[in-house]
């Protein structure tokens, strides 16, 4: 699959040119400048942002007017496929313990 800029819920690709506005949204009524598109975006740091100079957004899933959003090129992967992972990283842990 190939990396491309794409709406984070539903996958479609964002083909025009630069960032998308605050306003814009994909044919499935998600907002597109939002964190969850964004290159910053990580679940895994504080505040889910490794940009040190922007606020904090507690929504990630709505638009907002952060300064510094870039729009990130990466693989669709869908929500519920995410959380089937989830759901096998419980399964195997309550194997080892038993439950």
């Amino acid at each position: 699959m190939a990396m491309t800029r794409h709406c984070w819920k539903c996958g479609a690709e964002y083909t025009l040119a630069g960032t998308p506005g605050r306003s814009e949204t994909c044919l499935c009524g998600a907002d597109l400048k939002v964190c969850l598109n964004c290159v910053s975006y990580d679940p895994k740091v504080a505040y889910q942002c490794r940009d040190r100079r922007a606020e904090w957004v507690e929504e990630k899933h709505t638009a907002n007017y952060c300064e510094y959003f870039e729009m990130a090129r990466r693989e669709f992967t869908a929500p519920a496929a995410e959380s089937s992972r989830a759901q096998q990283a419980r399964d195997q842990l309550r194997q080892l313990l038993g439950d």
